[in-house]
């Protein structure tokens, strides 16, 4: 089995080291290794049937449709309205405006599904205003890095997509374990800014004028976020409510982010095609990516590797939490050098089984995952959101990735919190199903 090991190793670094696409290194990963150690294996016959099954599944459906549903909404002026029409809210608040990217991130990360999608559209307008109201921008740019990542926690999610399918675990069932921990982590962040302001109030701007109540709502009106509301409803309170599959929440949302984009005025046949070519790339890289992953699970498989990987593991006799820390630790020091997907779909076949066997089930491991590709969207070098802001607000990536540093340390310890108490994660689900919802 070292033998198995150190190939697949060696294969897939030099695949990769090469500048082969992920998903084809997988695919030559998992070729090579079988017609090695098993040479009598019908590998074409492997892959067609992997290439077959993951292309077919009514689960995937859903990750183009709301892959376009982000790219739409990313064209309209939600962007603009979030900002304008939630600032007045945090006033009081300590850190006042500084919340606003965290509550628009949340909110747009509820009909986005995207981390990437999520950082561009909240900050474009949000970073830019609140740096020139005089804002720490190191504070600014840090919560725009964390908060963007809501993205990937809060549903719908195309992280929680592409494990149900990989994990054969139910979709809505992550989605519903996500709500929870997405609120919790994100209040996490606002309570840090809030002692962060309290602690050196010259971090934020002058606090705003005062509006009235009823002034606040009409800001909300006037902005035009009650659309946007009722499409957050239409997806996810479809979904919750039994009245839609993912898949078909997420052509309601496509549906509801073209009429949106409509009223709006701010849809023209030019931003729908540029939409669909972009979401069509998205799509194959990332179904590329899942066919490259199945096929290398199940030629592992049938090697034995896992099996064999889980029981040396075992055998060490580390505790679930210790197990959940060494996890932790790995996947940072993947995330540095690996987008968060692509180490979920290579690393699942082996991870997988350490985990059930430590006694967690498939939907908390599922919201682990999500947290730490969270992590490895802001760290160094290839954290994705650490480039989107870079390219919004300018710098060095270095800088960024320093201001993103105190988010990236709050959501490793949340990912801690949820070790040892997994019941945050399972409690709606648990408490959904027993309503038969």
């Amino acid at each position: 089995m070292g033998k198995i090991g150190l190939t697949l190793i060696g294969l897939m670094t030099l695949l990769l080291g090469a500048g082969v696409w992920v998903g084809l290194g997988l695919i030559g990963t998992g070729i090579g290794t079988i017609a090695i150690f098993r040479p009598s294996m019908p590998v074409e016959k492997l892959l067609a049937q992997q290439a077959w099954n993951s292309s077919v599944s009514m689960e995937m459906l859903a990750l183009p449709l709301f892959i376009l549903m982000a790219e739409l909404l990313f064209h309209t002026r939600v962007s603009e309205a979030l900002f304008t029409g939630l600032a007045p809210w945090t006033r009081r608040l300590p850190g006042r405006m500084a919340h606003v990217t965290v509550l628009a991130s949340t909110l747009f990360a509820a009909v986005s599904g995207s981390s990437a999608a999520t950082t561009a559209t909240v900050g474009r307008i949000t970073a830019k205003e609140l740096i020139a109201k005089g804002y720490d921008r190191d504070l600014v740019t840090g919560s725009l890095a964390g908060a963007g990542t809501l993205g990937f926690l809060i549903p719908p999610s195309t992280i929680m997509i592409i494990y149900g399918v990989l994990a054969e675990e139910s979709i809505l069932k992550l989605f519903m374990a996500g709500i929870v921990p997405g609120i919790l982590l994100a209040s996490s962040y606002m309570i840090y800014i809030g002692v962060r302001a309290v602690l050196n109030p010259s971090l934020v701007g002058a606090a705003p004028d005062r509006m009235t109540f009823r002034e606040k709502l009409a800001t909300l009106h006037r902005e035009g976020l009650g659309p946007l509301f009722l499409l957050i409803f239409a997806v996810i309170g479809s979904m919750y409510g039994g009245l839609a599959s993912p898949t078909e929440a997420a052509s309601v949302g496509v549906a509801g982010s073209l009429a949106l984009g409509v009223w709006q005025k701010a849809l023209s046949w030019r931003i729908l095609g540029e939409s669909l070519y972009h979401a069509s790339q998205t799509c194959a890289m990332i179904g590329l990516i899942i066919v490259g992953a199945m096929f290398l699970s199940v030629g592992l498989g049938y090697l034995g590797l896992p099996r064999f990987i889980a029981g040396e593991i075992q055998g060490l006799g580390l505790s679930p939490i210790a197990l959940v820390v060494v996890l932790l630790v790995f996947y940072t020091i993947l995330g540095c050098f690996m987008e968060g997907m692509s180490c979920i779909v290579m690393t699942l076949p082996i991870t997988l089984p350490l985990v059930l066997a430590a006694g967690y089930n498939k939907i908390w491991f599922g919201i682990f995952l999500v947290l730490v590709v969270e992590m490895a969207q802001i760290t160094p070098p290839v954290g994705f959101n650490l480039i989107v802001i870079q390219r919004l607000v300018g710098g060095k990536i270095g800088t960024v990735a320093r201001a993103a540093l105190p988010f990236f340390l709050i959501t490793a310890a949340f990912t801690i919190v949820i070790a040892c108490f997994p019941g945050v994660i399972d409690w709606l689900p648990n408490l959904l199903a027993s309503r038969n919802v």
